[in-house]
């Protein structure tokens, strides 16, 4: 709080930080207006609860996908089209000659992941349509006055025109463009506000459900229908406070790899002979494996939700599968923890390159004391990673899982009715994600204060 208290009273911080909860409550406005032609409690239905990916998204998007709002889809379709860009620029060598280009190489990668998120977000915006339509949740108007849902029209209105048509492209419209304002409104952000601007959209999106459920978590208190839910109602709020001191913890530790720079002699003068370190964060992936986890395992349900298939129509093995392989068993915590662990894994393998670091520290003059440069130093660097990278991916998989564990304990002990209790939001991810963005606007605040009070070579 002292450093936002500080950044407030120097006058060019305080029009960023302004101009940041300005572009926040646009967000916020958006995410309560609603898409013309449909129907109310339509995207709810869509939702689900058969643990669907779009439920998540609802989360993400803070309650604007089951409104059906103009921002219904968030930062969702920016998110997807940087997690693929940074799969394709592992895979294709022009992409990764492009991003080693600096800034200018960044920004052509930057419009590109732009191109290809109005891509995705048009894509999903035409799913929802067809799904919608399909659930009969579309109605369309011929002379002001309803003549029935989209299917129907299209083959009983009289005359037998193509109705809907102008429903289609006003429905499909307002999502993409949504979307497409969302990452306009992020980059304002970055470019005039404080931090990064996608981050403090979903980090918004996130905090705008908490008090939500903080309402609902005192109702039960309140409509207690037994001395367990007196206990464990109040206790998740106390266990979420050391979840969050835990999470800044590992988020902020790091392995230090100690590196010794040679001394050389350039004319008169002498270079190098400093010692300095190679930081490896213990939580250098982030939330990433979790996103591309809970991607896999709600995947499933998401395909057989568009089928009209879910926990309350299905029969016979279907009904058996969404009551062995739900959200809030045991079987799929350990497949989505098993998943975490791997996925942390790769994004690893693809962000860091420990023969590539090694032949940099080489080129500097740099080296590991007690490693010969070259192939032991990057023995030693991919030992070290695979050691942190475990730590990390067991620290991820404990947080993720964390809300299943409890809500099964909590049904065990007859809580909820003997539905358990179950955890804020994605638990957490969400503590993960909100954490992350905090720490790290933290530091831009304080780097940004520094520069301001550091005086030049001129002074």
């Amino acid at each position: 709080m002292g450093v936002f208290i500080n950044a407030w009273k120097i006058a060019d911080l305080r029009k960023k930080m302004l101009f940041t909860i300005f572009i926040i409550i646009i967000f916020r406005l958006g995410s309560h207006i609603f898409v013309p032609f449909i129907t109310p409690g339509a995207m709810g239905a869509l939702l689900g609860g058969d643990g669907t990916l779009f439920q998540t998204f609802d989360i993400i998007t803070g309650g604007g996908l089951g409104r059906g709002t103009l921002f219904a889809m968030s930062i969702t379709p920016y998110i997807n089209a940087s997690i693929i860009m940074q799969l394709l620029t592992v895979a294709i060598p022009a992409l990764e000659r492009m991003q080693k280009e600096g800034e200018e190489g960044q920004k052509k990668i930057n419009k590109i992941i732009k191109l290809l998120a109005l891509g995705i977000g048009l894509f999903q915006a035409t799913a929802f349509y067809f799904v919608l339509a399909n659930m009969r949740n579309i109605p369309v108007y011929e002379d002001g006055v309803a003549v029935g849902t989209v299917p129907y029209a299209l083959t009983h209105a009289a005359g037998g025109g193509f109705y809907g048509f102008i429903e289609m492209i006003v429905i499909i419209g307002c999502f993409t463009a949504g979307a497409s304002l969302i990452i306009w409104l992020g980059e304002q952000i970055t470019d005039k506000g404080i931090g990064n601007g996608i981050s403090m959209v979903l980090f918004a999106g996130i905090m705008s459900g908490i008090p939500g459920e903080i309402i609902g978590l005192v109702r039960q208190v309140t409509a207690a229908r037994g001395w367990q839910d007196v206990v464990f109602v109040p206790l998740i709020l106390a266990i979420y406070v050391v979840m969050i001191g835990f999470v800044v913890h590992m988020t902020n530790a790091e392995r230090r790899i100690p590196v010794q720079y040679a001394k050389r002699q350039v004319g008169r003068k002498m270079y190098g002979g400093q010692s300095s370190h190679i930081p490896i964060k213990v939580a250098m992936s982030g939330v990433m494996p979790i996103i591309f986890a809970m991607s896999i395992m709600t995947l499933p349900q998401t395909i057989l939700h568009f089928f009209g298939i879910n926990h309350q129509t299905a029969t016979g093995f279907w009904r058996r599968f969404f009551e062995v392989f739900n959200s809030t068993s045991w079987i799929y915590a350990f497949f989505y923890f098993l998943l975490i662990i791997g996925f942390n894994y790769f994004y690893v393998a693809v962000q860091y390159n420990p023969v590539e670091i090694a032949n940099n520290l080489k080129k500097n003059n740099g080296a590991i004391p007690g490693y010969r440069p070259g192939k032991p130093t990057s023995d030693f660097i991919h030992n070290s990673l695979s050691k942190v990278t475990f730590i990390g991916a067991i620290f991820l998989g404990i947080v993720a899982i964390f809300p299943i564990a409890f809500t099964n304990i909590t049904r065990y002990a007859g809580a909820g009715g003997g539905q358990g209790i179950v955890g804020l939001s994605l638990g957490g991810t969400t503590v993960l994600i909100v954490v992350g963005v905090a720490l790290e606007t933290i530091r831009t605040l304080e780097s940004q204060m520094m520069m301001r009070h550091h005086k030049g070579f001129l002074e």
